[in-house]
């Protein structure tokens, strides 16, 4: 008999049984949110097999068909089978673990989901470099969705063969694991049973290729953890900029690979900060410079061949950058929604990739429209929006990386044809204005004209923007203000918050009661400024 372990669902769960199966999806295709020695999964398309089809599925092993079989419908009563065709949704997942241990073996596992009994059953194998497979009897498990009464349900994991599980803590975890970490997780999605604002990670690059290239970049730059002069935390900064650069490299790779090239794509990273992902695009061969408006102290480590430039960007014709392929802006703050259309003005064939931050419009902060949305996915709509006014097929994505503001949007191709530019940067210059009108900005310009061809001012009658469509556009200054505390010597603020917790601690009323050994709860003092003298 297999072991068991089961969980309840709290109360009565509206959402179920279809939760569970959006559960088990989240299971199936992303175990990385759960398993965090993972990267990620390939899953082959699902079909309906039979139990003949079944057979073969299971590399054609007559015993190892029936064992999956029995188990299956071991718990079900003959008269709950009799007369029903048994029919299975299959398909066959390949693990792509974040460190590969596994040499040239692949782990993967076929995936059978019985709709009929709400339960999924998982039958993993490996395959050497030569196609041969075994599988992994002693590691058969399934999920199944209990409908116990009215209002009750649970979830069980059934185990073929408890005595014979082998772990190794990536592919196959421990059994314990599956009951005390997964089924809660599962339980959990199963009943709140929502879908992401935002596409699921790196739906736009093969996994694999990405694992892979993040690995091998993330023990070339893991150096500069140890020497970050910056005030910013190195862990973050250093890994999050690594797993950016692999993203780019691996889309470039893709593009490469489609499009037939072999030089790399240039680039110009605008608004670069610490310029970390610059240093690494260029020493993996790809040409290109950041700009910033204010240089880094950590600029000089990099060396000559990582190209940096201070200088403060204003969006006007005297940055545009006709032949490079692609602009970036990784946390680009008020130059976002302008990277887009920067882009399309600089060349027919100039690309994008932004990773929006702060939310900026073009002239002022942005302004928030829908209140059904949260602010996040609004300002992706909007920069969304943005890109496809500027003529890009636009696409979104989700990077892997420590920060809760991870969607990506990437424009590698136009939605028009290069006869018709002129029209298209009419639609862009009408639809900036319109921006700058609904951030009550009236931009004062000498150079304003009146053509009736033109959609508004700041355009020439032959469909070009003049070297003034940035006006009103403010960037950061140079020299960052300090707005907090940070300033201050370490040793002040420490000895003021040391005073401050004396005294307060010092307002406990002592009756005589109290042993040493108490919580000494303090006082309270209400904050006020003092008077001026």
């Amino acid at each position: 008999m297999p072991k068991l372990f089961d969980i309840k669902f709290p109360g009565e769960c509206k959402t179920l049984p279809e939760g569970f199966w959006s559960a088990v999806d989240v299971w199936i295709k992303k175990p990385h949110v759960v398993n965090k020695r993972l990267c990620g999964v390939k899953e082959t398309e699902s079909k309906d097999v039979d139990r003949e089809a079944l057979q073969l599925l299971l590399l054609g092993d007559d015993q190892l068909c029936q064992d999956v079989f029995s188990f299956m419908i071991s718990r079900v009563s003959p008269a709950e089978t009799h007369g029903e065709e048994n029919l299975w949704s299959s398909s066959v997942r390949t693990f792509i673990p974040k460190v590969n241990n596994y040499g040239t073996r692949l782990q993967k596992e076929v995936i059978l989901k019985d709709f009929c009994r709400q339960q999924v059953t998982f039958v993993p194998f490996e395959e050497d470099s030569e196609g041969q497979v075994s599988p992994k009897k002693g590691n058969i498990y399934q999920l199944q969705l209990l409908h116990q009464s009215c209002e009750e349900w649970a979830l069980e994991l059934h185990v073929l063969s408890s005595d014979a599980w082998f772990s190794d803590g990536v592919a196959y975890p421990k059994l314990p694991w599956l009951s005390t970490d997964l089924l809660p997780k599962l339980v959990r999605w199963a009943t709140e049973c929502k879908s992401s604002e935002f596409r699921s990670t790196l739906s736009l690059l093969p996994v694999e290729k990405y694992s892979i290239m993040y690995q091998q970049l993330k023990e070339k730059y893991k150096a500069m953890v140890k020497v970050w002069p910056e005030v910013t935390d190195p862990e973050k900064f250093v890994y999050e900029d690594v797993a950016i650069a692999t993203y780019l490299l691996v889309l470039w790779a893709e593009e490469r690979a489609e499009k037939g090239l072999t030089a790399r794509q240039s680039f110009v990273d605008l608004g670069c900060g610490n310029g970390l992902l610059v240093h690494i695009l260029a020493s993996e061969g790809h040409p290109g410079k950041g700009i910033d408006v204010r240089k880094r102290k950590i600029w000089d480590m990099y060396g000559p061949q990582t190209l940096l430039e201070e200088k403060a960007i204003t969006p006007s014709e005297s940055f545009l950058f006709p032949g490079t392929d692609w602009l970036i802006g990784n946390h680009s703050d008020e130059l976002t929604p302008w990277i887009p259309v920067i882009a399309a003005r600089s060349s027919y064939s100039c690309r994008y990739f932004v990773l929006p931050c702060c939310f900026f419009d073009f002239y002022a902060k942005y302004q928030r429209r829908r209140c059904k949305k949260s602010q996040y996915k609004e300002y992706i709509d909007f920069i969304t929006e943005v890109s496809q006014v500027s003529g890009f097929n636009t696409e979104e994505d989700c990077l892997r990386i420590p920060s809760t503001k991870r969607v990506c949007l990437v424009g590698k191709s136009r939605s028009y044809q290069l006869s018709d530019e002129a029209e298209a940067e009419r639609r862009r210059a009408h639809y900036i204005q319109s921006r700058q009108t609904a951030s009550g900005l009236a931009v004062q310009r000498s150079d304003i004209r009146n053509d009736g061809d033109s959609c508004h001012g700041n355009e020439d009658t032959n469909g070009t923007p003049d070297s003034s469509w940035g006006a009103g556009f403010q960037p950061r200054d140079r020299v960052e203000t300090v707005r907090n505390c940070a300033a201050l010597p370490r040793d002040f603020v420490d000895g003021v918050v040391l005073r401050v917790a004396m005294a307060l601690l010092g307002m406990t009323e002592d009756d005589g009661s109290r042993s040493s050994s108490d919580w000494n709860r303090g006082g309270w003092q209400p904050l006020q400024p003092e008077p001026l003298v």
